[in-house]
């Protein structure tokens, strides 16, 4: 089923855009705001806090970047106004990283120094290992302005060992994740683990190295069974509840994050919305084949 899964995963391009449309509706909070702004109020009614972000990266042109910034302070001016226990995650190909590095620091600043002033969180995410170092030298370069500034950092890469010791030596809060983007085999060689079912170990290591240093780190992955090491590394260490939470996507793994938030620990779940709903949705099914299960049970039924 694994490998009937990865080759339906493969022929996304030629499954109807109409159906790959109703099976996104569950991962993705609509295309405009105010079906963003209902969907971060009914989570949060349940106990969740969220963050939220503007579908689409690697933007194509200039235009394409101011208009993405542009709708993020829509969204900030939304979490003021209705009072929304959420924060913003940025992919900074977005907002112009591979066109033009001056634009998008500018509207990364921009972004952040509005969050900042009313007290809402960003969080840099982090793409492809093509952007890796171009993200973490414009992290630094914003985290000294902004405190309310965090970076996404990948298991996967073997880098991410070197890289978390500048952010715990300066308290600077971090979303540990395994790492997603599927690289070309030539980028792999000497940048990441190639063995997947090692990642877990690595991600491990470096929550137990936030905790060391009393760094606030979010944990992003559906994986119960690293969930579980964490939480045994959490009652074995006597962790305070505040010091960490966990990450998880929209309409993923939902018993998991409620049997999590019963535990009385904190949940955000990442909440995406926008237009590029499509390009999203392939991402995600490719990132996670067991999805074309569900889209082969549409085929059937239909």
């Amino acid at each position: 089923m694994q490998l009937f899964n990865r080759l339906m995963a493969h022929a996304m391009p030629w499954i109807p855009r109409a159906l790959i449309q109703k099976i996104s509706r569950r991962y993705i909070a609509g295309d405009n705001l105010d079906d963003m702004v209902a969907s971060v109020r009914q989570l949060n009614r349940l106990g969740f806090d969220v963050s939220i972000d503007v579908l689409g990266e690697s933007a194509s042109n200039l235009q394409q970047t101011a208009d993405t910034a542009r709708e993020y302070m829509c969204v900030l001016t939304a979490i003021q106004e209705h009072g929304l226990r959420a924060s913003v995650s940025v992919k900074p190909t977005a907002l112009g990283l591979l066109l033009d590095l001056q634009h998008c620091e500018q509207h990364m600043e921009k972004i952040v120094a509005f969050a900042g002033h009313h007290q809402i969180s960003v969080c840099m995410d982090m793409e492809d290992v093509a952007c890796t170092q171009k993200e973490i030298d414009l992290f630094a370069k914003l985290r000294v302005r902004y405190s309310k500034l965090s970076l996404a950092l990948q298991a996967y890469l073997l880098r991410t060992y070197q890289d978390i010791e500048p952010l715990v030596q300066n308290r600077s809060s971090m979303r540990i994740c395994k790492g997603i983007y599927l690289e070309e085999q030539s980028q792999l060689v000497d940048g990441a683990w190639h063995d997947r079912s090692t990642i877990n170990s690595h991600f491990l290591n470096h929550v137990a190295r936030c905790f060391d240093t009393d760094t606030f780190v979010a944990i992003a992955t559906h994986d119960s069974a690293l969930i579980a090491q964490v939480l045994e590394l959490v009652h074995r260490r006597n962790i305070a509840k505040d010091a960490f939470e966990f990450q998880m996507l929209l309409g993923v793994c939902e018993p998991l994050r409620d049997k999590l938030l019963s535990m009385g620990f904190s949940v955000r779940i990442y909440v995406p919305y926008g237009k590029d709903w499509y390009g999203y949705s392939i991402r995600r099914i490719k990132e996670n084949p067991q999805i074309a299960g569900h889209i082969l049970r549409s085929l059937i039924h239909r």
